[in-house]
């Protein structure tokens, strides 16, 4: 049996990479890879542990295959590296740091993912924002809005989702994180 893409996303500042982060020893035990993305931003830039790319280099690698899923997003290119198409058929589970927007393609290229949304109050995903300083307070009214209209259509267009709140008790979302890949299958 082959492995399962497990596939976590939620608005910028939700707390995604923290919860990788916090969660990255208990998922190995399980057998679980967390795939560490590509991204267009430099990789000195404060937050996710990312390889930083140049545009024309993301595109070249982009052009070779390179990656199993790549999207837009934010004036950014993200980009997951295809070995995860070898780790998923030697049946290890694997869990990406994607794209609420990108959900759709990615269940097309593997329909039997699970797909976990990270949610954070407004208020305090607005505080997370301004205070990781990574953008300028426009910036972060547009990832902000951005958010609202994707929490407008998700009970339509994200059939399967699993939410966890990591509005206040991160300990709690970390185990929650756990419990939920734990209860849909159990990790090779």
């Amino acid at each position: 049996m082959g492995g399962r893409l497990i596939y976590l996303m939620g608005p910028s500042g939700s707390g995604k990479d923290s919860l990788l982060n916090a969660a990255h020893e208990r998922l190995a035990v399980r057998g679980c890879r967390i795939v560490q993305r590509v991204i267009t931003r430099s990789a000195e830039a404060v937050g996710e542990a990312a390889v930083g790319v140049s545009a024309d280099e993301f595109a070249r690698m982009e052009g070779e295959g390179a990656f199993a899923l790549s999207w837009r997003a934010n004036g950014l290119a993200y980009g997951i590296p295809r070995q995860i198409d070898e780790w998923l058929a030697a049946g290890q589970d694997v869990l990406v740091n994607g794209s609420r927007a990108y959900l759709a393609q990615a269940r097309q290229r593997y329909p039997d993912l699970l797909a976990l949304l990270l949610t954070v109050d407004l208020a305090v995903l607005r505080q997370r924002l301004l205070a990781r300083g990574r953008e300028t307070p426009e910036q972060i009214e547009q990832r902000l809005a951005r958010n609202a209209r994707f929490d407008s259509v998700a009970a339509a267009a994200t059939k399967g989702l699993h939410v966890l709140d990591n509005s206040s008790d991160f300990e709690r979302t970390v185990d929650d994180l756990l419990a939920l890949i734990g209860a849909s299958r159990t990790c090779v």
